[in-house]
């Protein structure tokens, strides 16, 4: 097997072996990140939406992405020539601290154009509306709901099938609307919200890890 491959598979046996619990969810988490990486490695990004305590997880996600997790993410060396090419003095300490990146959006922050759509449209179907504009075919959604039955996000989800992209569905225990919509569903085995979420924390770290590994690692 590539190095590369053993490295990433190594983290998600290390996630099963602190939460042994997640044990059942092993396929599914393996089939969730091969849908993120394969949106990355064709140009594509990650568009997050959740309620509550999954907004601050769709946040939470993005802040990993997109900056340096547990590897540095060093600039390439002709990235870093650019930056300098561009303006020497300003350059170079952009080549020195940025950081690679991998491109993902958590949609619950944008609040002039969600209150307005609101207002105008619909509440309900904000997300949707931003997985419209934002959505393209080689991108991912990821809906994070403990029900798996949040209107807003089952209207994103059937919103980002309608523009070719793949969803993924990050649940509690029992089987959702989202879970029959969702090319694949993570489903933590609890029921009761704390719990739930409590579980989702450790399943995105260990997605946010596996891709940081494949992308910036040795």
């Amino acid at each position: 097997m590539d190095r590369k491959i053993t490295n990433v598979m190594a983290l998600l046996d290390e996630l099963l072996h602190r939460y042994p619990v997640l044990t059942d969810t092993e396929e599914s988490i393996c089939r969730a990140y091969k849908l993120m990486k394969d949106a990355y490695e064709n140009g594509g990004k990650l568009l997050i939406a959740g309620n509550g305590g999954s907004a601050a997880d769709s946040e939470h996600i993005v802040g990993e992405l997109m900056k340096g997790f547990v590897l540095p993410r060093k600039l390439s060396p002709e990235m870093s020539a650019k930056l300098v090419a561009q303006n020497e003095k300003l350059g170079k300490p952009l080549a020195e601290k940025l950081q690679g990146g991998l491109p993902a959006i958590a949609l619950d922050g944008h609040i002039a154009l969600t209150t307005a759509f609101a207002n105008d449209a619909d509440p309900q179907m904000g997300f949707a509306q931003q997985l419209l504009g934002y959505g393209t075919e080689k991108d991912v959604f990821l809906g994070i709901s403990t029900s798996g039955n949040s209107r807003n996000i089952l209207y994103a989800a059937v919103t980002a099938k309608a523009k070719g992209m793949k969803v993924i569905g990050l649940t509690g225990k029992k089987d959702s609307q989202l879970s029959e919509i969702a090319d694949v569903t993570v489903q933590v085995p609890e029921t009761e919200t704390y719990k739930i979420q409590e579980l989702h924390l450790p399943v995105y770290h260990c997605w946010c890890r596996m891709l940081e590994e494949y992308f910036f690692g040795d």
